[in-house]
């Protein structure tokens, strides 16, 4: 007889209370007026000869993400003119000029504002309660490929007249909330170790890549900032051994093999301060992860599983790509293409907001039926129920 202690409660029935929430422009528009509120627009905002508001813009740009139809500038300033449009999105017909010439104006940092507050909203994860003394993000990088008339997006040396444009995402993503904290959208060939010490957090703990192992400087400098870390190193790193540290069954059963205190460079002029390193025995090859905790502190079996739950920020940028859109440009402006994703990774939290982890491709689909008045709303609580059912029994088992 099963422990009737161990199994998870079933998610309760969703309700049409529940569904209101599906009012997705609706609950990007409230934290956006609300920051709005506290900070100042550039002045052209307020020229009267200006018809389109921010707001305005920024719901018609919102729409186009979640609207499979209207994926274009053109296709945007036609929905427009449709008057449900008007009465829920942009108030009043917009052209093509004055989107296109909103982006120049509108600066990215409050769409940083909004995502910060909804992210605060996401309630906390199930997660080993030893992880809890630090906020663990892992850091990572994804391109995004640019239109060839996006030539500040110049990235690499490509073929013989035909350059690869790109931008980049630099995006640090919550670990155990599956939630975005910070982001910024650069040029594809700009630095990620440099937009990354840009932005980083005292006190804030990174989980990283072996791009970000390269540097001993920079993991010094984490140290400075009172970071916490956990970055993969190159295979070819210089490791100077300075003490060896025991490995316990637990440590062992994570597929720990060995770990120690040591220095990192050839010379002492390059040498890193002092840190642990824990090797860890995968399936194809040996991780040699780098932190500066004490065993005490983050033991080696967590160092391996905060590694590989590293692998969720992979799983981010793919969802962000394939099954949201966000591949096809509404803007080609730096600033513009800023804004579009930026607003994608508000729509993927207001999303996990509602449905408790972001949707799969099919309740994507389904979710945007809703929306263009194709499912009806007893339709969706019966997939939205489906779906949660399914993420109650994968927790279970």
């Amino acid at each position: 007889m099963p422990d009737l202690a161990s199994i998870a409660p079933a998610p309760p029935p969703l309700s049409e209370k529940d569904l209101h929430h599906w009012k997705l422009l609706r609950s990007f528009q409230e934290p956006l007026e609300a920051v709005f509120a506290r900070h100042t627009l550039h002045p052209s905002w307020s020229d009267p000869k200006r018809r389109l508001a921010a707001a305005e813009y920024l719901s018609l740009f919102f729409f186009g993400l979640l609207n499979p139809i209207a994926q274009t500038l053109r296709g945007l300033a036609a929905a427009s003119q449709l008057e449900r449009v008007q009465r829920e999105v942009c108030q009043q017909p917009i052209s093509r000029a004055s989107f296109s010439e909103a982006q120049h104006v509108l600066e990215p940092a409050l769409l940083e504002a909004v995502l910060t507050e909804l992210a605060r909203e996401v309630p906390a994860g199930d997660a080993d309660p030893r992880l809890a003394d630090w906020a663990w993000q892992a850091r990572d990088g994804s391109l995004f490929r640019a239109l060839p008339r996006m030539s500040w997006a110049l990235y690499g040396a490509g073929a013989v007249g035909a350059p690869n444009r790109a931008v980049r995402l630099h995006l640090s993503l919550h670990l155990l909330d599956d939630t975005p904290v910070q982001a910024a959208v650069r040029r594809g060939r700009d630095c990620e170790r440099a937009v990354w010490e840009k932005q980083l957090q005292p006190c804030a703990a990174y989980v990283g890549d072996r791009y970000f192992g390269e540097n001993y400087q920079l993991l010094s400098r984490l140290q400075e900032k009172g970071c916490a870390y956990v970055i993969r190193l190159l295979d070819q790193a210089v490791i100077n051994v300075e003490e060896q540290l025991p490995v316990s069954e637990a440590d062992r059963a994570a597929g720990v093999v060995r770990q120690a205190w040591v220095r990192l460079g050839s010379t002492a002029r390059y040498r890193s301060a002092r840190l642990r390193v824990v090797w860890v025995q995968g399936d194809k090859t040996t991780l040699v992860l780098a932190t500066n905790l004490s065993a005490e502190a983050l033991p080696a079996e967590l160092v391996s599983l905060l590694y590989r739950k590293r692998w969720q920020i992979e799983l981010y940028f793919r969802w962000i790509k394939c099954v949201l859109g966000c591949g096809h440009w509404l803007a080609e402006s730096e600033r513009g293409a800023t804004i579009q994703i930026y607003l994608a990774l508000i729509a993927s939290v207001l999303l996990q907001l509602y449905t408790g982890r972001r949707p799969t491709k099919r309740m994507m689909e389904l979710v945007r039926f809703y929306l263009m008045g194709w499912a009806t709303a007893e339709e969706l609580s019966r997939g939205l129920e489906r779906y949660r059912s399914e993420l109650a029994r994968r927790k279970k088992s």
